[in-house]
């Protein structure tokens, strides 16, 4: 966690360094009556795509995602760090390996610098319902040299 703590320290310095350029816009990921879920790129350099089929604050077990980006760098091996807080707490911290070289999981894994990702179909991820709030949520993947293959910031409301 001490990677991502710096991570965090880093993106929060790169942000004020940068307040005087634009930021990349904010996406909706997915908006329904009682749940609405925004991000935004935290990577200066480059934007990605991102949707979800389900919008639902009854999260299933088995979601439908989207995901596109042209990679910057090679992904032998990648990592998803999540920080999600609340308030300004923090709730939950983890990390998750995407690929591994000697287990890759996605068709994606092993990819090269230049290439596009795009993946659409189902994730795993444990079924449970999220409370009402307004939360924050801290995303990145990167890959086995640490470098940052996409991060983003994002907002979740729920009523």
């Amino acid at each position: 966690m001490k990677g991502f703590t710096a991570a965090l320290l880093v993106w929060s310095l790169l942000s004020l360094s940068r307040s005087s350029h634009k930021a990349w816009p904010t996406h909706t990921v997915c908006r329904d009556g009682n749940l609405e879920v925004l991000y935004q790129s935290c990577d200066p350099l480059q934007d990605f795509g991102f949707s979800v089929d389900q919008c639902s604050k009854h999260l299933k077990p088995n979601l439908n995602i989207r995901f596109g980006i042209i990679l910057r760098e090679d992904i032998k091996e990648l990592f998803l760090e999540v920080a999600l807080f609340n308030k300004g707490s923090s709730i939950l911290n983890f990390s998750y390996p995407i690929c591994e070289e000697d287990l890759p999981k996605f068709s994606f894994c092993g990819r090269r610098k230049g290439e596009q990702i795009y993946f659409a179909g189902p994730i795993s991820n444990p079924g449970f319902e999220i409370l009402q709030g307004e939360y924050q949520v801290l995303l990145e993947l990167y890959n086995e040299n640490h470098f940052t293959v996409a991060c983003a910031n994002a907002t979740i409301i729920c009523s």
